[in-house]
């Protein structure tokens, strides 16, 4: 019986901690990576949603977190990239810069209304990297923590999610590379872990590693 019960908890922390990775490459991404000097990380979507909404629930502090998530990915992404930029064969646009001139363009809250190519011309880049980032809480932290010592360590996940990253070239806005990988959100992981876990499974694959 005790036997029964271990396997059957195994198996549900295999199933609830396994993620899906997805890869995409254009026939064309060698030929126009090797034309790339400059690239732009745009301000990722975020989109945060609850399986049971939480009491108090705010539609626009959860837009306002949304946002600030949004800006706080690309951040981290130019980070992590700026960090290993001896890697890579293009140089990465500062996200100030980028932001700067998307406000000043008047398109900073209305990218989805933009392609990239046009998008492109503006920041005055060889290439877009762009993402989505969806999460949808499933436990309170407090009940995440509550499972985490119960268990120690299996159920400790506050929710779930997926995170989309893209490469588009600049001059006609082709989609060039994508990836894709669903994600375990576990108890108190920042906007820097999401990117760091990302770009671990990023890495091998991505267009402009040397």
């Amino acid at each position: 019986m005790k036997k029964s019960l271990f396997f059957s908890l195994l198996l549900c922390f295999t199933l609830t901690s396994y993620s899906q990775k997805q890869i995409f490459e254009s026939s064309n991404l060698l030929t126009e990576i090797k034309l790339h000097k400059t690239v732009a990380i745009i301000p990722f979507e975020v989109k945060l949603t609850y399986r049971k909404q939480p009491k108090n629930f705010s539609a626009e502090a959860n837009r306002n977190q949304e946002i600030s998530m949004s800006k706080s990915i690309q951040s981290s992404m130019y980070t992590f990239l700026l960090r290993k930029r001896e890697d890579y064969s293009v140089s990465f646009q500062d996200v100030d810069r980028t932001n700067i001139l998307l406000k000043k363009a008047g398109i900073a809250d209305k990218l989805d209304e933009y392609t990239k190519d046009e998008i492109a011309k503006i920041l005055g880049v060889d290439s877009i990297i762009s993402g989505v980032f969806e999460n949808e809480q499933s436990k309170s932290e407090a009940g995440a923590i509550a499972s985490a010592i119960l268990f120690g360590g299996l159920g400790g996940k506050t929710g779930s999610g997926s995170l989309t990253m893209a490469i588009n070239n600049g001059p006609n806005g082709e989609l060039l590379w994508r990836f894709f990988k669903t994600m375990d959100d576990g108890i108190a992981t920042s906007t820097d872990d999401i990117v760091e876990k990302m770009m671990r499974k990023v890495s091998r694959n991505f267009p402009y590693q040397k």
